[in-house]
């Protein structure tokens, strides 16, 4: 009689499991911090359970930042939705998913170093803005709408940059001017 405990295999939830795990790991201490066994561990696997998933470190640290894309990409998915389609609709929706990824999502941090700093990331991103861009380019084309969304990109980098509160304008007053520098 087998009395050994077998784990029913669930391969998209230790997938999912290993990527936040790798993402709490950059937040809590840095991208240098999140190697394998370090993920192995906080997500209950063996590092041979990780390489099932991701064959090495590059490509689990690909999937953390495809993950927070995928999920920046929803928060502006969610605006469009009640927004429309009119001049600035995806400016607006990159101004406001810009300043609410920030304010609860502090992975956000590690993997606006990793746009910065490396080439798969900066590909990633390029990729993804280029796409957005095309799709949008009826109602966003405008070079207005162009320097508005540098703007929304220097919060999340100020953010970064932990600016003191006092060096920096009031977050609410500075959403609502962007936005409504989308809309005129």
């Amino acid at each position: 009689m087998n009395e050994g405990y077998e784990r029913k295999k669930q391969p998209e939830l230790v997938r999912r499991t290993l990527i936040d795990c790798a993402a709490r790991l950059a937040i809590e201490r840095g991208l240098q911090a999140v190697t394998v066994q370090a993920v192995a561990d906080a997500a209950g696997v063996t590092k041979g359970g990780l390489f099932h998933h991701f064959p090495n470190k590059e490509k689990l640290i690909d999937a953390v930042l495809k993950d927070q894309i995928d999920k920046f990409d929803a928060a502006i998915e969610a605006t469009l939705a009640h927004d429309g389609e009119g001049y600035g609709c995806f400016t607006r929706a990159y101004i406001i998913a810009t300043f609410s990824m920030a304010e609860f999502a502090p992975a956000l941090e590690s993997t606006c170093v990793a746009l910065l700093t490396d080439p798969v990331a900066r590909t990633h991103w390029s990729d993804w803005l280029r796409a957005r861009l095309q799709r949008h380019h009826a109602t966003d084309a405008a070079p207005e709408l162009e320097i508005v969304r540098y703007a929304a990109d220097g919060v999340w980098l100020a953010d970064l940059q932990q600016l003191p509160a006092d060096l920096r304008m009031d977050r609410d007053q500075l959403r609502t001017r962007l936005i409504g520098l989308a809309t005129e």
